[in-house]
């Protein structure tokens, strides 16, 4: 038999029995899993081609709790090779597929991966450094050429589909995420078996309402927290089906997919929805004919696109706010309860505070650092104790987010604790100033920053990239008077930079550190 042969034995749990072994029991084998618009995996071949990964790395001599590196593609092969590591009691380690070689190095001797899942096309970015990693002992490309290494097709095809699932425990690690790091190198999180499902019976079932005919889109890829549940957690939960994209989720493509595959549910991220409003290219795209409801998260989505994208295609979007280290959104808006530019409430099943820098709890309408307790809280970081002991401190996760809460219990988002500033002694955020920004119809995207004037005393600038055929004259003189006509007259930059395009992350994320760092003023 495939991977039920392996159910749980008394006291012990496999993330993989729930989420994958289950639909196979309850009768949705031949049901569509995923699509990678190349091909086509059912629940049914997805837990005999997990089955098959785990025995290939018994064969291969990874033992329990050892690591294997995962730089692939949102393609069928990721699911089979996560799930398959997950059921041998291996940790599979999902890495950001934008990192660079050096990161690269760092990661695969830091997590010390036994073996490494690569995507063809993503391998010369390590060609270089396999041979060197003390305990990377094989590597396996997903693909058609091999690079002189294993080909995870032919490897497959040597092993039986049949495995008796390891009994783990629910609280033993199951998989890593590398956390990015904003100013030094990704830190190792380490996820239990229970944080999966911990998320899934949260925030999917108790806000976004995921059912088992939902199809699922996730501009976020698999290897961040926020992809892994849109497309591969929330949709197994349910025995739901998602689509997967390999390549970069910009506006084209993701108009494409969704009127290709009509999903559902769509997952995105302020950037994206903002792009794909304001593409030139697509004034009369549709987002598919099936969308009830959209989701984002990476950054705080401005009220203007919220509202913008409800009034072009009749669907909310949920704006939430989840981290590397629970897994997946904590804090929320929700179907019927929705305020744009608000990050809504805490999750069913979340608890959240806010504190001063004392540890003091604060009142409505004061700025304080958000803390989590979360039932997907991970273990802590891999070989980081003084880290993790700041972040996780009992039954709370600091997050390092600055909020306020309002009289209604809503949550809104201030900032980084390290990217807000004072202006005359008081508190600046720089997510409302950008707001404020990006509201001017001629601003497309905004990053905000502290910069000293002439006598040392911090005040906003502003970086801007300006909508397409936008006239400059006048323009930065209107946009300070916007600012202060919107939000308050000390709030308004007093320097502002039109660029090109503003330093992200992957997730879409600003990095403002990286114009704090390198800023030059032009006004």
């Amino acid at each position: 038999m495939s991977g039920n042969s392996g159910s749980n034995s008394a006291g012990s749990y496999n993330a993989v029995t729930w989420l994958l072994d289950r639909n196979v029991e309850e009768g949705r084998g031949a049901k569509l899993a995923f699509t990678d618009t190349v091909s086509e995996l059912t629940y049914g071949d997805l837990q005999k081609q997990s089955c098959r990964v785990a025995n290939m790395l018994r064969r291969l001599g990874v033992r329990r709790e050892e690591r294997v590196a995962m730089i692939m593609l949102d393609t069928v092969d990721f699911p089979c090779v996560f799930l398959g590591a997950i059921r041998a009691g291996v940790v599979p380690v999902p890495l950001n597929t934008m990192l660079t070689t050096d990161q690269y190095a760092y990661v695969l001797a830091d997590s010390r991966a036994r073996v490494l899942f690569v995507s063809e096309a993503l391998y010369p970015t390590v060609k270089d450094i396999v041979g060197r990693m003390p305990d990377l002992e094989c590597v396996v490309v997903s693909g058609e050429k091999a690079f002189g290494h294993r080909l995870l097709s032919e490897e497959l095809a040597k092993e039986s589909d049949s495995f008796a699932t390891v009994a783990t425990h629910a609280e033993e690690p199951a998989f890593w995420l590398y956390s990015s790091g904003s100013t030094g190198m990704p830190k190792g999180v380490r996820h239990l078996h229970s944080n999966l499902q911990a998320t899934a019976e949260t925030y999917g079932k108790q806000v976004l309402g995921i059912r088992e005919s939902d199809v699922c889109l996730s501009a976020a890829k698999l290897y961040f927290a926020y992809g892994l549940g849109n497309a591969l957690t929330f949709p197994m939960s349910v025995g739901a089906s998602a689509v997967l994209n390999a390549e970069r989720p910009t506006s084209a493509r993701m108009y494409g997919l969704l009127n290709k595959y009509n999903p559902t549910i769509f997952y995105g991220a302020p950037t994206l929805f903002a792009s794909m409003l304001n593409d030139e290219a697509a004034k009369s795209e549709r987002a598919g004919a099936r969308l009830r409801i959209c989701a984002s998260a990476g950054e705080a989505l401005p009220e203007s696109v919220g509202n913008a994208w409800k009034a072009r295609f009749g669907v909310d979007i949920l704006d939430g706010v989840g981290s590397t280290e629970l897994l997946h959104i904590f804090l929320s808006n929700a179907p019927g309860d929705i305020k744009y530019g608000s990050c809504g409430r805490a999750v069913p099943g979340y608890k959240v505070r806010l504190v001063d820098d004392e540890g003091g709890d604060v009142p409505d309408g004061e700025v304080g650092e958000l803390l989590v307790e979360a039932p997907s809280a991970a273990e802590g970081y891999w070989n980081q104790r003084s880290k993790t002991r700041r972040t996780f401190q009992g039954h709370w996760t600091y997050t390092g987010d600055k909020y306020t809460r309002d009289a209604d219990g809503r949550y809104t988002f201030r900032g980084r604790a390290d990217d807000m500033f004072k202006v005359s002694g008081i508190w600046v955020s720089p997510f409302e100033v950008e707001s404020a920004l990006i509201a001017h119809p001629a601003v497309l995207e905004a990053a905000v920053v502290p910069h000293a004037d002439s006598e040392g005393l911090l005040k906003p600038k502003a970086f801007v990239v300006l909508r397409p055929d936008c006239k400059i004259e006048g323009l930065y003189e209107a946009l300070k008077e916007h600012v202060k006509q919107t939000i308050g007259p000390w709030k308004y930059p007093r320097w502002i930079d039109v660029v090109d395009s503003l330093p992200m992350t992957a997730t879409g994320k600003i990095q403002r550190f990286k114009l704090r760092d390198g800023d030059t003023v032009k006004s």
